[in-house]
């Protein structure tokens, strides 16, 4: 008799750590441009706006490329194409530390976005291959906990690194890029060695448990029409092009205050290592909010108020911060916004499993992950624009602040046409 508690239990410590750190190491390497940025745009002579053009190219190619890598992974494996992906945008971030100007700035930062589309779909997707329904929130939030964490993390070396200026003949952004690049390489090598593809392939576990996961992920499936599992026609799907549009406020919202929270902080006149310390404070409640609320959600039968109502405070809070004169009740509130923010989007990502499987859920999760990624590229090129029109580095948080509750609006209109849509295919008597 299989015990499920223990089974997943199992599963979670093997994959889920691993992974976390993944992605730990990925997102390090989109924010670290935010610091490198501090003294990068004075280095290389670029304006505010331009500089943020260049950051958001990665978004570009992150766009092109998803969908197309997302279906590789699922022919070729996690273990060989996560590898791929890691020791690809680890060389092109070592690159970017010998930027020597605006147009190799533009080139690598698209490089960059190209080398990593498809890993964060590709984790949805892999999760859905070992993970019934009803633990994916809690799973997505977990794997998500890791991106608090690389903020954390990232504030304070971020600022160290800029304070190693001149350190073997390289300026502190340069530093930025080599220390965040390195590792990046050498978590490919390990994970081509680490990751099994499939719950079958998996030697920790017994005959046994893989049948039990195995037609347990085979009933929850059953109930889905034929095109739930077809690439091609899960891109054309309403549902998911509805979800890809509505998704697009929260990467906006995320990239626009991760990526200008360090200079709204700097701002208040402190040095970059202490902009880095402050700079953990928010990623720590993040953090928390990232394992309460899908931890909610799972054990609710509704699970659109875990995504709405967190959405509506973090918009709230933004306006806050650019309502209020004094720096301490800015850097709350947005501090708040940002739990508000990110908490909201593991309930958000066990929406699309709902009617999506097998290369299906491969080719709709990218297309939504990488149309709603076009957010950052929006953010990373309105908010210093609003900057420099405005002089103010909070006012932009008045541009998040509408797109996240437009967000939150539209998240709950296609909540109602999905939850329509499931009650009208459900078989009725005679």
């Amino acid at each position: 008799m299989i015990n499920e508690q223990q089974l997943i239990s199992k599963i979670t410590w093997r994959l889920m750590p691993f992974l976390g750190i993944l992605y730990l190491i990925a997102y390090i390497d989109r924010q670290n441009v935010s610091f490198a940025k501090l003294e990068m745009v004075g280095a290389l002579g670029m304006s505010e706006y331009a500089y943020g053009l260049g950051a958001s190219l990665f978004f570009i190619g992150y766009f092109l490329f998803e969908v197309p890598s997302n279906l590789f992974l699922d022919r070729f494996g996690a273990r060989v194409w996560f590898a791929r992906i890691l020791v690809s945008w680890g060389i092109v971030t070592i690159l970017l530390s010998y930027t020597q100007n605006a147009t190799m700035f533009y080139v690598l930062r698209f490089l960059l976005g190209v080398c990593e589309a498809g890993f964060f779909p590709g984790v949805l997707y892999l999760l859905t291959l070992w993970f019934p329904a009803d633990y994916r929130g809690r799973m997505v939030g977990l794997f998500m906990i890791f991106s608090a964490l690389a903020n954390a993390v990232g504030a304070p070396v971020g600022g160290m690194l800029l304070d190693l200026d001149g350190f073997l003949g390289h300026a502190g952004w340069q530093w930025v890029f080599l220390a965040t690049g390195i590792p990046a390489v050498i978590a490919g090598v390990v994970t081509f060695f680490y990751l099994y593809d499939r719950p079958e392939n998996a030697s920790f576990l017994s005959k046994e448990e893989k049948s039990w996961l195995a037609n347990r992920l085979a009933s929850e499936n059953s109930g889905m029409d034929h095109n739930a599992e077809n690439g091609f026609k899960a891109l054309v799907d309403p549902r998911v092009l509805l979800m890809a549009l509505c998704y697009i406020a929260f990467p906006l919202a995320a990239y626009g205050l991760s990526y200008w929270l360090p200079t709204i902080v700097k701002a208040f006149g402190v040095s970059n290592t202490v902009n880095g310390l402050l700079n953990i404070i928010p990623w720590i409640l993040v953090a928390i909010a990232l394992w309460a609320v899908p931890a909610a959600a799972d054990k609710a039968k509704a699970k659109t108020p875990y995504i709405v109502i967190p959405a509506f405070i973090g918009a709230a809070c933004l306006l806050l911060s650019a309502l209020v004169p004094n720096n301490t009740l800015q850097f709350i509130f947005l501090c708040v916004a940002a739990a508000g923010i990110f908490a909201p989007q593991p309930v958000f990502w066990s929406l699309p499993s709902r009617f999506l499987k097998g290369a299906g859920a491969a080719a709709g999760l990218a297309a939504i992950n990488s149309v709603g990624n076009l957010g950052g590229f929006v953010a990373q090129n309105v908010v210093p624009w609003i900057k420099d029109e405005t002089g103010s580095t909070i006012a932009p948080m008045f541009f998040l602040a509408v797109c996240l509750a437009a967000g939150a609006l539209l998240v709950f209109a296609v909540a109602m046409i999905i939850a329509r849509k499931e009650h009208d295919a459900v078989p009725r008597g005679i």
